[in-house]
């Protein structure tokens, strides 16, 4: 934009020639400056609400879906068992659709990061976006020791690394990222710290096991955050958002940058951006499969293949987002998404601070919920219950978008 209108002002005003150390200043500037940000992606607020419309309900609403088509047949007994099964996390290793969430949400903060920080930079400069960087990171890295209780536990009972937390590193780390190098040392940041991890867990070995140890409590992931982790530990002996898993889980959200940067290119057109995002999400799926012939798709401590299988299926996912809501303009089917991706974090602190659940037991559970179970089918009641607790989210969520209100951190 800025590069544009000089351009147009040049064209009629005359101008000096400048130095060729003053060329050399200006491209030097130029080239590491960000690009000017085009027109808001409405696909990526999109696919934030969608990741975070599971985790405030529906999950929910397919295990009560899932209890309610039991024993109903061959057909409704499979599917319902299917989608309550994929509402779940793997006991260790493997992948569904639930351990897909987090790293999706990473993965469009990644992508954000690209478009509000290139314009953070054009009106406040670069300083300033360091600063906001830093400053939103500590604010949510605080909300997630909140979320978790707190100071209202004794000090050995305070989760120190969770979730919000995780989020919150990944996302600062990103950024600066992003602020300060290019592409291609981009690129070699994240091999480096996906083959690193690799390395650290296969060929270190862990008092006890030994090396290339990578099961439940005996891998070196999990003996750092059972020695060195202070507070809570999320799994007693472990912790899923542990210390050395989040050196790949910034990657994942380095993966959402790379996204952001094509989306954001001029040079390419947005049937082709949509395209990239299927073909290089697919790719980054099927290099993290063969990659976890050896090194396990494992979750709990966020895997370097785990990050190419989670990355690959995030940007897949954008890829069809963005064909349907920014290439072919059709955008009434994810208005609801579009609402929770409005206020993503602040209804995901609700729903634990409150709970959309809870409340909707309140009016529609106890004896009425019991009525259900018997006059449909078992299951019903929770079902119901469910459904008005995501009813009463997306109520919420409609209402501060509606009036313009965003609670973004």
């Amino acid at each position: 934009m800025a590069d544009r209108a000089f351009e147009t002002r040049s064209s009629v005003l005359p101008r000096p020639t400048p130095s060729i150390g003053q060329e050399r200043a200006r491209a030097a500037s130029i080239a590491t400056l960000p690009v000017a940000a085009p027109a808001r992606v409405g696909s990526i607020d999109a696919l934030r609400g969608f990741s975070m419309f599971w985790i405030i309900g529906g999950d929910g609403l397919m295990h009560s879906l899932g209890d309610m088509t039991s024993d109903k047949g061959p057909i409704l007994e499979p599917i319902g068992n299917f989608l309550s099964l994929q509402l779940t996390h793997v006991d260790w290793e493997g992948f569904r659709f639930y351990d897909f969430i987090l790293p999706l949400f990473i993965f469009v903060t990644g992508v954000s990061v690209v478009f509000s920080l290139t314009r953070h930079v054009e009106r406040e400069g670069r300083a300033a976006a360091h600063m906001r960087v830093i400053r939103r990171a500590l604010l949510l890295y605080v909300l997630g020791l909140i979320y978790y209780g707190g100071i209202s536990h004794h000090w050995a009972d305070i989760r120190l690394l969770g979730v919000l937390q995780r989020i919150a590193i990944a996302y600062m780390f990103a950024s600066l990222l992003f602020l300060n190098f290019r592409l291609s040392v981009l690129i070699s940041i994240s091999i480096a710290l996906l083959v690193g991890y690799w390395v650290l867990l296969t060929f270190i070995p862990v008092p006890g096991f030994g090396a290339a140890s990578y099961a439940m409590d005996a891998n070196l992931a999990n003996w750092v955050d059972w020695n060195y982790l202070p507070g809570r530990l999320w799994d007693v002996t472990r912790d899923p958002e542990g210390i050395l898993s989040t050196l790949p889980a910034i990657v994942t959200c380095v993966l959402g940058v790379f996204a952001g940067l094509l989306l954001q290119t001029p040079r390419v057109s947005s049937q082709a951006k949509a395209l990239w995002l299927l073909v290089g999400g697919a790719a980054a799926v099927v290099a993290g499969h063969l990659w976890g012939l050896q090194f396990p798709l494992i979750k709990a401590i966020w895997t370097s293949s785990f990050v190419l299988v989670a990355g690959g299926y995030s940007a897949m996912l954008l890829g069809v987002f963005y064909q349907i809501m920014d290439v072919w303009q059709t955008k009434r089917w994810a208005t609801v998404f579009v609402w929770i991706g409005a206020n993503a974090i602040t209804l995901y602190f609700i729903n634990n601070l409150v709970g959309f659940e809870p409340v909707a037991v309140r009016l529609v559970g106890g004896d009425f919920g019991a009525w259900l179970d018997e006059a449909v089918t078992a299951g019903a009641g929770d079902f119901v219950a469910n459904a008005v607790g995501l009813a009463l989210a997306i109520a919420l969520a409609g209402f501060l978008y509606r009036r313009k209100i965003f609670l973004r951190v």
